[in-house]
Formats: structure tokens, C-alpha cells, sequence
């Protein structure tokens, strides 16, 4: 089985002040987090803005987070795409740099029905039959929803070998863990959700807190899959405030906010993403000082 760890972190790109991919914070953070909970980094995924970055700077951001991790963590690339052609190809190039697997979000905007998720999905996985590949099951971000029936189809293609489930559908992850053989790894893809989702067979979370509280996250994990169940929920319960606001704004907005008051200098994000409010930055700076990271 295809081991990605409990806790993935979904890493935020740094920008300088000119709005340029800093490589060097890149690095820098990438070995923050493998040093603090994350058993792997997802580089170039939404939190990473992915939207707004070139491939060429992908490509550039997956070496250089490789080359920053290797041997302490795995790093999952961000190249899916609403055209089956250009993930083929973006994966392709991933494959090649010898990463750890690739992210493959289901097609924005177009919206294929099943038959033709299934056929993109199958025919990038055909393409790197050696990489593992994650499913990205957003539907308020790509207008499409991956149903469960579809997902059970495509964990029978060899390489497809877990999912990021961020439907908010505690039902829907049901009935994919249902479906699934048990090899088949069912990720949490909102920080809210990973407690109850873990209790209907999921491995663990692809996070964005975990950038803050990657520890914590990890050790909540671990207490629910040693049966130290009230240890998990009252991390959990504990978390929740910053889970929370970390979704005042869109994502990865807070997140780049919270990182900076903590610290970092992670610079912007990129149009037509746009700075935080008054509001948020106070709520950010509130939930901060609560858990003593500020």
C-alpha cells in the first residue's frame, strides 16, 4: 500500500514583495513543516494558489521542495487540469522529477459527467502507471461533484490510490469508504471534518492548519487510531476555532495571513486573490493568542 502519511499538508506558496514565487521561504517552509507533523507536502494544489502559477513555476516549486525534503517527507505535485491533455502532460513531467505521487483535481468549469471524470482520471493514470495518484474531490471549487460510484471504479486502476474528499459530505465519504477496498486511502480534505471522518475509515486529512499546528494534528490522529478517543476529540475540539477561521476568507487567504502574523514572510497573495480584512486579520489574531502561537 502506498503509505502518504496521516497528516499532508496542502503548502502555501510564498511570494516576494514584487509578487514573484520565493523559492528560497519555499524551501524554508517545506522543512518547517516535515519538521512538524507532515508526513507530506502537496505543492502547487488551491492552497498553493495553483491557479494563478505557471507551469513553469511548478516545476521549479516541485524541485526545489523535493530537494529541500527528500528522505523526511514525500511530496505530492498539483497538476491536474479541466483539460485531460495538459494533466497528462503536466504529470508526466512530475513523474520524471521522481516525486512521490501527484494531485489530480476533478475537471473546473467544464463539468464532464461521470463517464468522461472516469475516462480523465483513467487515462492520466495509464499515462505514469508507476506514479501514485490522489483523487481531488472539490465541488464547490469545480462546480462537479466525484460520486462514489465513480471513485470505486477508478480505485480498480492500480496507481489511484487515495482521495482527497472535500465535499463536506460525511455520507459521501461513507459510502466511498464503502465502495473501496481498504488499501484505498480516504483523506479528509477539510480540517474540520478529519476527526468524524476518520471514525467512518479515513486515514487522515490533507490539511491547510497544519501549516500552525501540524504537531497537533499529527497527535490527534495517532490517539484515534490508538483508541485514546477523548484525547482525539478534545484536540479536535480544541482546533476547531482556528479550523474555522482559517475559512473566514477564501482559501488559502487566512492561512498566508495567519502565517505571516507568526512570523513568516510569505508575502501576498496573488491576484485577483486579494489582501484580508480588518475583520479577519483581528479574528486570525484572537485565535492566534488562544492557542499560544502568537
Amino acid at each position: 500500500m502506498v503509505n502518504f502519511g496521516h497528516v499532508v499538508t496542502a503548502m502555501v506558496t510564498p511570494f516576494t514583495a514584487e509578487n514573484q514565487v520565493n523559492y528560497p521561504v519555499a524551501e524554508k517552509l517545506a522543512v518547517h513543516l516535515s519538521d512538524h507533523g507532515t508526513d507530506t507536502l502537496i505543492v502547487c494544489g488551491t492552497t498553493g494558489e495553483s491557479p494563478t502559477l505557471t507551469w513553469s513555476e511548478e516545476y521549479e516549486l516541485f524541485q526545489v521542495v523535493q530537494n529541500a525534503v527528500a528522505g523526511k517527507a514525500t511530496v505530492i505535485a498539483g497538476t491536474g487540469s479541466n483539460s485531460t491533455q495538459e494533466a497528462i502532460i503536466a504529470t508526466q513531467k512530475a513523474a520524471k522529477l521522481g516525486l512521490g505521487g501527484a494531485l489530480l483535481v476533478v475537471p473546473y468549469y467544464n463539468k464532464p459527467p461521470q463517464e468522461g471524470l472516469y475516462q480523465h482520471f483513467k487515462a492520466i493514470a495509464m499515462a505514469v502507471p508507476d506514479l501514485p495518484l490522489m483523487l481531488y474531490n472539490i465541488p464547490g471549487r469545480t462546480g462537479q461533484n466525484l460520486k462514489p460510484e465513480t471513485v470505486a471504479r477508478l480505485a480498480e486502476v492500480p496507481n489511484i490510490v487515495a482521495i482527497k474528499e472535500a465535499s463536506g459530505d460525511l455520507d459521501q465519504a461513507s459510502q466511498i469508504r464503502r465502495l473501496t477496498p481498504p488499501e484505498f486511502s480516504l483523506y479528509s480534505g477539510d480540517d474540520s471534518l478529519t476527526l468524524p471522518l476518520l471514525s467512518v475509515g479515513g486515514r487522515g486529512v490533507v490539511s491547510v492548519a497544519s501549516h500552525l499546528v501540524g504537531e497537533q494534528l499529527q497527535q490527534m490522529v495517532q490517539d484515534f487510531f490508538q483508541g485514546q478517543n477523548q484525547s482525539a476529540t478534545q484536540i479536535h475540539l480544541n482546533l476547531l476555532p482556528l479550523f474555522r477561521a482559517l475559512f473566514t476568507m477564501t482559501n488559502p487567504i487566512p492561512v498566508k495571513t495567519a502565517l505571516n502574523l507568526v512570523g513568516w514572510n510569505l508575502g501576498e497573495t496573488r491576484p485577483p486573490l486579494c489582501p484580508p480584512s480588518a475583520e479577519v486579520v483581528q479574528t486570525l489574531e484572537v485565535v492566534l493568542r488562544d492557542l499560544s502561537l502568537l
